[in-house]
């Protein structure tokens, strides 16, 4: 049976907001990189602490990080902002940001390089930091080919342009997110490409791991299928070093060891990547999106 078309105001909706794409997409191809990046800074400070999500991070930074005297967790939540604004802006020229723009310095590079020769296929994992889509412009740019993980836009005529722009850097292969992604993914590992995950938010049904002293559920497909098809886990994080500017550092290895089905292997690979992001986040706390809800509602409650 056929999916009905959405109502007229829906479709109504759709084209605006895709209209409105359109020209902020246009505006901010103009001016240099570094004046985007600048002006998505300010707006990123100016507005963002005025929505719902500026209450979720504070509470998500008291959670992970009581100890932080508050003077610190206002710059970290300022810079935090500022971080987001700039990676809003930078979205539509992703494509002026890669390797080849000499905007990347690549740490670690011989890793990516040794997956690209090997033919064999690798799990790469990584979190929101920084700018998101400098991990795969880096993947890509190594001669890896890599199936990426998305959740698309509820409005498919954005998503289709959020697509394309990702076009214009390299990324050809997606996989949604949910059961159909899983099959995706597992196709892609068994015709030898490999796979990018953001494997740092909450995941319902996920398997149960620390992250910064309190139990999470974590996706753990990463873990999975790193030992089913006997592939290393490639960490990676994005930092900024100035600007429209980026490191991404290529991380030693996770090597998940254990028999397929076994719980306890998949157990320790979750844990893993728990610890590796958790290190992260808290080296550079103000380039991670704390806006996210990451820990179960009872942990959010607790003190308060």
């Amino acid at each position: 049976m056929a999916t009905p078309p959405p109502p007229r105001t829906r479709r109504l909706a759709w084209r605006l907001e895709a209209l409105g794409f359109d020209l902020f997409s246009i505006l901010v191809r103009a001016p240099p990189p570094d004046v985007v990046s600048a002006i998505g800074a300010w707006l990123g400070r100016t507005v963002g602490p005025l929505t719902s999500s500026d209450r979720t991070a504070r509470r998500n930074l008291e959670i992970a990080l009581p100890e932080m005297p508050q003077a610190q967790r206002r710059e970290v939540l300022r810079a935090q902002w500022e971080n987001f604004g700039r990676y809003i802006f930078e979205f539509p020229i992703a494509d002026r940001l890669t390797p080849a723009s000499g905007r990347v310095e690549i740490v670690g590079a011989e890793r990516l390089q040794a997956i690209a020769r090997s033919g064999k296929p690798a799990v790469f994992i990584s979190g929101h930091f920084s700018n998101i889509e400098i991990m795969a412009a880096v993947i890509l740019a190594s001669g890896v080919e890599c199936d990426v993980t998305y959740r698309a836009a509820n409005n498919p005529l954005v998503d289709e342009r959020i697509k394309s722009s990702r076009f214009k850097y390299g990324i050809r292969l997606f996989a949604p997110k949910g059961a159909e992604g899983a099959r995706d993914l597992l196709e892609a590992l068994q015709a030898g490409r490999s796979i990018a995950i953001l494997n740092d938010q909450k995941y319902d049904g996920g398997v149960a791991g620390w992250f910064f002293g309190h139990e999470v559920m974590t996706n753990p497909a990463a873990a999975r299928l790193a030992l089913r098809f006997g592939a290393p886990i490639q960490p990676l994080s994005i930092q900024r070093t100035r600007g429209a500017r980026f490191r991404v550092i290529a991380h030693e290895p996770i090597i998940v060891e254990g028999a397929v089905g076994k719980t306890g292997a998949v157990e320790a690979g979750v844990q893993a990547i728990n610890a590796f992001i958790e290190a992260r986040v808290r080296e550079r706390p103000g380039e991670w999106w704390w806006m996210h809800r990451r820990w179960p509602a009872a942990v959010y409650t607790r003190g308060t």
